[in-house]
């Protein structure tokens, strides 16, 4: 893809100067959901799709943008002067976010720049289109205005903070950072309370994973998120007047059962009850990872999707359905929803020998219960952003 950006950036802008090419990936989270915002683990990992982009740089301040993902809209001109916080109503508010963020964080950029993007994860899938191209726009400013002092982890911040502070949308850092520092054919076992990582080998030998995608297409600023958020945020306050933690993920089962009573609201209860539960399901999952036990890795996918849709209850009807036809197919070792919910993908850890079957049963039973069709990804994991 990087020469068709490129070829389509000379086609719009011109071809004399610099032009640079990037990449950056989607995520796909194998395990623990809705625990980044609550100072929790998470596992998620990089994939090979994602977002191109190619940009130069302007000696004046205008700002060009062109998405071929979005052709009709054409090309969206701006300034660095009309950056406007949750006033764009377009995809180029997610590279002026970060153009915003920047600013905001002490590097301010002083000159304008053109860029073309093409991304191939499926819009509105949940595999993090807007975090990639959060992470595109930091590694084309840090590359493009030569901003050594920036790391990759200060990329995923900042697209972190433009996205909740220019977007509105509260999400935990867990989508940046998976952009940002993924790593070929390994998982991030990220604690989100201190940004503290290692990376844990995903050798699946006779086992792929598939992403299925459901084409419900979520809106998460619209949607329920921000509200499951602020009911975790109030749980966690209730139960620190009891506890002493700083987050929901510092407590143990034990301890939650012990301090429960503290949260007053039952729904409000049950919100932090997924969160310490499924932080210590993914603190297990990646010790049985290590030790090669991909069967008991699939049985806490199985659990953590039991928790979302009945505790933290961001799973939809299509979803389900997807979730309980795989687990019935032989061959299948656990299928979850991922991503913030209300509609998306699910991904599955399936046997070699049970990807197709478990591809011709999926499309004939959510065929027959929905009306519409999924789609497959049977996906390999990749490094993080760079130029390329």
């Amino acid at each position: 893809m990087r020469q068709e950006v490129l070829a389509k950036f000379q086609e719009m802008f011109g071809s004399e100067g610099n032009i640079c090419t990037y990449f950056a990936p989607g995520r796909v989270n194998l395990i623990g959901e809705h625990t980044d915002y609550n100072g929790g683990h998470v596992f998620p990992c990089a994939l090979t799709i994602g977002t191109y982009g190619a940009a130069r740089r302007r000696e004046d301040r205008k700002l060009r943008f062109y998405s071929m993902n979005f052709e009709k809209i054409g090309v969206v001109e701006s300034s660095l002067d009309d950056l406007n916080p949750c006033g764009d109503k377009n995809w180029t508010a997610y590279p002026k976010g970060v153009i915003w963020a920047f600013g905001e964080k002490g590097h301010p950029i002083d000159c304008g720049f053109d860029m073309v993007i093409y991304g191939n994860i499926p819009n509105g899938s949940g595999l993090s289109s807007s975090a990639s191209v959060e992470v595109l726009t930091g590694v084309i400013l840090k590359d493009l205005f030569e901003i050594s002092e920036i790391s990759l982890p200060d990329i995923a911040l900042y697209g972190q903070y433009s996205e909740n502070n220019y977007n509105g949308m509260n999400c935990g850092i867990m989508d940046q950072f998976a952009s940002a520092m993924g790593k070929k054919d390994h998982a991030i076992f990220l604690d989100t309370s201190d940004l503290s990582y290692e990376y844990a080998r995903v050798a699946l030998s006779d086992a792929k994973i598939v992403i299925t995608n459901s084409k419900v297409k979520h809106a998460l600023v619209d949607s329920a998120y921000n509200d499951r958020r602020q009911e975790s945020e109030t749980a966690l306050s209730e139960l620190q007047q009891v506890v002493g933690i700083k987050g929901l993920g510092d407590l143990t089962e034990e301890q939650f059962e012990t301090y429960k009573s503290a949260v007053k609201d039952e729904v409000r209860q049950k919100r932090a009850k997924h969160a310490v539960y499924e932080n210590r399901r993914t603190i297990r999952a990646v010790e049985a990872l290590k030790r090669d036990d991909v069967e008991e890795f699939g049985r806490l996918m199985n659990a953590s999707h039991v928790s979302l849709r009945d505790d933290y209850e961001v799973s939809c009807e299509e979803i389900d359905i997807l979730v309980e036809a795989a687990w019935k197919i032989p061959g299948v070792l656990g299928s979850r929803i991922t991503g913030g919910g209300f509609g998306g993908c699910t991904v599955s850890i399936v046997k070699n020998e049970a990807v197709e079957a478990f591809q011709e049963q999926l499309l004939a039973v959510y065929k027959e219960k929905t009306g519409k069709q999924c789609e497959f990804y049977v996906v390999d994991i990749g490094d993080g952003a760079s130029r390329i």
